[in-house]
């Protein structure tokens, strides 16, 4: 890419916000020259605005520390100075719909972290190696939205990253049923150890709306394209309880399936092992080189030692076992505000940039 993009992120001094701005240090493709929050953060820098609650444990970049902090209501200033945005604003979903849709007819592009536009029939809601050709529902939004160039593309839940790229290596296989306990670390609820201290030594059996995300939103991922809509997929049946535990990242599940077609325990492996998404074959930047590892050890995936796994973009799976009650069960580990957040919405962005749904304006 000869000149980078130029990005804004929306959101700028929450967790995600802060993860954006992360990671996008020396990004290849994509430049940070805007930062949006809050009315009350609107005029400060950066470095101001975020004060002591850095959440990363890596030191801000220098080169957004003395920008200034945009009011992210003031949609067309921003739209004049950026080619596509990133959504991790933390406003209630109502706002959140009318924000992001106001930036996409502002002809901005939107890749927003939110859930907020993951049920809209014509937005794609896209794990890249899993349904890319999601994608290309854009031209029904774009005519719906009257607009040239903007739209908005979301990412899923980050749990349903844990166990939801494992079934898909094995759909050939047709699950039938899913059971899948989630058990989620604390930053998927934008906390660190120090502002949540009763999460020490502590389990919460309880995380509003998780439970919904965890079976629906993988049937979007598996469903289809058909007059100028996403229809969700009928099959698996998917149940799921989601559980908070004290972890600082990394997102496990407890997985039960069947299959119509019960495979090996072999073909199981070789599956994930080798399973590659259009990310691997155009080598995007933030593509994992191996999307899925099998960890042989008893007592692994762990979040503490799998999560960063292929820099944080790739999923864990282990204890993989033949089952009494269901064909198999196995566990799965994925980071969930890499992978799950921030970094799977920055890779989303490279392949809609890729397959040149972002362009510089």
């Amino acid at each position: 890419m000869d000149k980078k993009l130029r990005v804004g992120v929306l959101g700028a001094t929450g967790m995600v916000g802060q993860r954006f701005v992360s990671l996008l240090e020396n990004h290849p493709w994509f430049e940070v020259v805007c930062v949006a929050a809050s009315p009350r953060s609107a005029g400060k820098t950066y470095e101001e605005a975020v004060g002591d609650r850095w959440k990363m444990t890596t030191p801000m970049p220098e080169s957004v520390k003395s920008k200034i902090v945009l009011n992210v209501n003031n949609v067309e200033e921003i739209a004049a100075q950026v080619d596509f945005v990133f959504s991790a604003v933390d406003m209630s979903k109502d706002e959140i719909k009318a924000i992001e849709e106001a930036y996409a007819k502002a002809e901005t592009p939107v890749v927003s972290n939110n859930s907020a536009h993951r049920w809209t029939p014509d937005v794609p809601m896209v794990v890249p190696e899993l349904n890319p050709e999601h994608i290309d529902i854009i031209p029904s939004q774009r005519k719906r939205l009257g607009t040239e160039r903007g739209f908005i593309a979301v990412k899923p839940n980050c749990s349903i990253q844990s166990y939801t790229p494992a079934l898909h290596a094995l759909k050939e296989f047709e699950p039938t049923v899913v059971v899948a306990t989630t058990y989620q670390a604390i930053s998927g609820a934008g906390k660190t150890f120090k502002d949540w201290p009763e999460m020490i030594d502590n389990v919460i059996p309880f995380i509003g709306g998780e439970e919904e995300k965890s079976e629906q939103e993988p049937l979007k991922i598996w469903g289809t394209i058909q007059n100028g809509v996403i229809e969700k997929a009928s099959t698996p049946v998917i149940t799921s309880q989601c559980i908070r535990v004290p972890v600082s990242d990394g997102h496990t599940a407890a997985v039960f399936v069947n299959f119509a077609k019960k495979p090996t325990k072999e073909q199981i492996i070789e599956k994930w092992v080798n399973y590659k998404g259009v990310p691997q074959e155009l080598e995007l930047p933030s593509a994992p080189k191996q999307f899925i590892q099998y960890c042989e050890e008893d007592n692994r995936p762990q979040a503490k030692f799998d999560r960063d796994f292929e820099n944080g973009m790739g999923i864990s799976m282990g204890r993989l076992r033949e089952d009494k009650v269901y064909d198999y069960k196995f566990v799965g580990l994925s980071h969930n505000t890499l992978r799950g957040a921030a970094g799977g919405a920055v890779l989303t962005a490279e392949l809609l940039t890729a397959k040149g749904y972002i362009t510089a304006k």
